[in-house]
């Protein structure tokens, strides 16, 4: 049971951890364009989000996958930047129902977000034989994050639409300008060519 929370915890605060904020942007750029009511649709996609992250742990603790590190820490604001700008050009779509976000966009940047923490993780199993029960109570401890974090978002979404009367599409395009600036910043600061 130790071991669980040990990596159930490791997990919760990957995403958590407001040093390494590019998770949380990449959340925001995500849930961004939903409401509160299609909380499924969001838990979907970022249970998908989930599942390519942990695709890509797993076959880097195996020793199946290396990518370079510097390369992996330059697409992850990338993800992020495409995400946002997807957002932006199709904000007037997504404001009448039509959210351009979708599952496979969900699932293959997962998996290069996941290439970020690969390195990190095989260090925190060592040489163990047993990597699947610590991946999988890891990736669980990051869904826990990610379910917090969204319905924070889309709490805030809804209290700045409905409190202060900011139309759907302003709040999709003003939320994810901001992100995509901090997106920006982080692909400057990690060029790797």
């Amino acid at each position: 049971m130790n071991e669980f929370i040990l990596y159930f915890k490791m997990g919760l605060f990957h995403v958590l951890d407001f040093k390494a904020y590019d998770h949380i942007l990449f959340l925001v750029v995500l849930t961004v364009v939903y409401l509160f009511k299609q909380w499924k649709k969001v838990l979907w996609l970022i249970t998908l989000f989930t599942i390519g992250h942990s695709i890509t742990l797993a076959l880097s603790a195996y020793g199946i996958l290396k990518v370079s590190a510097n390369l992996v820490e330059f697409l992850i604001p990338l993800t992020i930047f495409i995400t946002g700008l997807m957002n932006v050009l199709t904000a007037r779509k997504a404001s009448v129902g039509k959210e351009n976000q979708n599952l496979i966009f969900a699932l293959f940047f997962g998996l290069i977000h996941g290439l970020g923490f690969s390195n990190y993780f095989k260090m925190m199993i060592g040489k163990s034989q047993d990597k699947f029960i610590p991946l999988l109570e890891f990736a669980l401890g990051v869904e826990a994050a990610q379910v917090i974090i969204v319905l924070g978002i889309l709490l805030i979404g809804s209290l700045v639409q409905s409190v202060l009367g900011v139309n759907r599409r302003d709040w999709i395009l003003v939320a994810s300008s901001i992100v995509i600036g901090f997106a920006i910043q982080m692909m400057i600061n990690r060029v790797f060519w």
